[in-house]
């Protein structure tokens, strides 16, 4: 499988999506208008075993709400994962068995290398 998870309203991720040129054979899921279900939470969870690792702690509505101030648990995480788009770290890349999360330049460079690997 080969999707991204992304926000059209993200400047970074629309740069990310064009830095890489996926294929026509990736899935691309706007969060936005799809929002992320329990099946697909879970199937990101398999590759990191962790929400934490998938949650955006960046996220304006995790300040606003003071999150930061709690103790969060990984059944919290999964909550508000499930809550609102905003707080899945963008944008999620998965190519077959291999996830890449979030917009630092690290994650970029490898997921065009394991692009280029695939070619």
């Amino acid at each position: 499988m080969k999707k991204i998870y992304y926000l059209k309203s993200c400047n970074t991720c629309m740069r990310i999506i064009k830095e890489i040129n996926p294929s026509p054979d990736f899935i691309i899921q706007n969060l936005k208008v799809e929002p992320l279900t329990v099946e697909q939470l879970d199937a990101l969870y398999k590759f990191t075993n962790s929400y934490e690792a998938l949650f955006n702690k960046r996220a304006k509505l995790y300040k606003e709400m003071g999150l930061g101030n709690n103790n969060l648990q990984e059944q919290d995480y999964k909550y508000y994962l499930l809550q609102h788009y905003t707080y899945l770290k963008r944008p999620v890349i998965v190519i077959d068995k291999s996830v890449f999360i979030g917009n630092s330049k690290k994650v970029v460079a490898s997921v065009i290398a394991h692009i280029a690997q695939l070619n």
